[in-house]
């Protein structure tokens, strides 16, 4: 991952035109085929990732702690109560923290209310993002697992923040929930049309 990370040529596009791509206690969300490239791009970051605790889970804790990751172990079908609980702590605590949205097992591109449930307890915002590889290997998998190609052009498309109240009720917790879907759709759309461009 290292060595091929290396030779990946990142463009960065921004909706509401942020300086920093990164920020403290903020809540990120992508979908779980980024995962390759969304753990090369924010290494080194110390940010809190919500990963499943299955066989292939511990794998990937073990992976991405030697990127400067800090794992919580816990996923929607898994300890989820647990894992939310931590990543608010962890919010708290001034970490961002970063969810794959449609893991650990799909279906593929339908978001899951854990970064919804955790804005409203922690007045975080969130933000939807999602890498484009103009180049690359895709898995026959649930959720088609992109590896970029050697020197290939990748394109991260972040959204404008969100922000939930904590005094939402039901519908408004469900109408940020659809926001934040159609935000990682037209994050995906706009990175998969201009990649490479």
């Amino acid at each position: 991952m290292r060595l091929l990370g290396s030779t990946l040529k990142y463009s960065v596009s921004i909706e509401d035109g942020a300086a920093n791509e990164f920020a403290p206690a903020t809540i990120y969300a992508f979908w779980h085929q980024c995962l390759f490239t969304a753990s090369h791009r924010y290494r080194q970051r110390d940010i809190a990732v919500l990963i499943s605790r299955s066989f292939d889970g511990e794998l990937i804790a073990r992976v991405v702690e030697k990127f400067g990751y800090h794992p919580v172990r816990g996923s929607s079908s898994r300890g989820a109560v647990a894992g939310l609980l931590e990543m608010g702590r962890e919010l708290q605590g001034g970490r961002a923290v970063a969810f794959t949205v449609d893991g650990p097992r799909g279906p593929r591109f339908v978001a899951k209310p854990g970064p919804v449930l955790l804005a409203r307890n922690h007045g975080a915002p969130v933000r939807a993002l999602h890498l484009a590889v103009k180049s690359a290997w895709r898995l026959n998998s649930w959720d088609g697992f992109v590896i970029p190609k050697p020197f290939t052009s990748v394109l991260l498309r972040m959204a404008k923040p969100m922000h939930l109240p904590p005094s939402a009720n039901d519908q408004q917790i469900a109408e940020f929930h659809q926001q934040l879907q159609s935000e990682l759709d037209a994050a995906r759309d706009f990175a998969e049309q201009h990649v490479g461009k």
